[in-house]
């Protein structure tokens, strides 16, 4: 065990700069995982974690203290922690680990979430979960998103990470030009209810930004156009619900189906 008091500390500061910048994490090769549960979905599918940092507090009781007993460990004061910023409400323990890049290449063929510009953390971590969720295994994500491997949307994705194919940086037009299933999107212009439209195949759902939705190209590009049947009070939804309703009922048609 060794304990890290000072902010001077080489480790430390290079801890801080893994979680303020995306490109220190990008030229480092690494990131950051906030949590047990993060962590043991990390070793679920990669194996022993590189380096597991502890708050001091952390080592008294509880989950934290429980699942590092007996594993060589990082001990940082608690000002230390929290000083990382990494997340609103620090679990106490911390993994640092070389960053996973995709393990396949883009399939054509495969259903596929697509994120249009989606740049709130938060908000890709949710997508993410709800793909794996409902079985998709590949995520395609447009220049401007959010970064998928940041520690906000590690900790939002809750492991989905360690279970989908990521790809960043992605043309998405040129997808969805070549892909062989059916591009779906939803917008009201031209759309047909979810719950009437109708496909059969693979499916790549395009999600887009906060506020702008997806741009007007990607629309165009689309063979299929929804919209979610809202009889309430409010005009739209949050894009991590959207997402949400249209996966699941396109889970619901295949299991009926099979």
């Amino acid at each position: 065990m060794k304990l890290i008091q000072s902010r001077d500390n080489p480790f430390f500061k290079s801890l801080k700069r893994l979680a303020e910048s995306g490109r220190e994490r990008r030229k480092a090769g690494l990131t950051l995982l906030d949590g047990v549960h993060l962590v043991e979905a990390y070793e679920a599918a990669f194996g022993p974690v590189d380096t597991l940092i502890v708050a001091e507090s952390a080592q008294a009781g509880g989950e934290v203290a429980e699942f590092v007993k007996g594993r060589e460990i990082v001990v940082l004061a608690d000002s230390l922690m929290r000083d990382l910023g990494l997340v609103d409400t620090p679990s106490g323990l911390l993994a640092q680990i070389k960053t996973p890049s995709a393990n396949a290449t883009v399939n054509r063929k495969k259903d596929a979430i697509l994120l249009d510009g989606v740049q709130d953390p938060g908000n890709v971590g949710t997508l993410l979960r709800t793909a794996a969720a409902a079985g998709i295994k590949q995520a395609l994500l447009s220049p401007g998103c959010a970064a998928a491997w940041s520690p906000k949307v590690l900790r939002a994705g809750q492991g989905a990470h360690f279970v989908l194919n990521i790809h960043e940086d992605i043309d998405l037009a040129g997808f969805m030009t070549d892909y062989r299933g059916t591009t779906a999107v939803t917008c009201l212009d031209g759309a047909t209810s979810l719950y009437e439209a109708q496909w059969s195949g693979s499916l790549a759902w395009v999600f887009g930004a906060e506020g702008q939705g997806v741009r007007r190209e990607l629309i165009d590009a689309a063979m299929l156009r929804v919209r979610i049947p809202m009889p309430g009070a409010v005009e739209s939804l949050n894009v991590g619900a959207a997402a949400a309703v249209c996966l699941f009922e396109a889970v619901r048609r295949r299991l009926e189906q099979a």
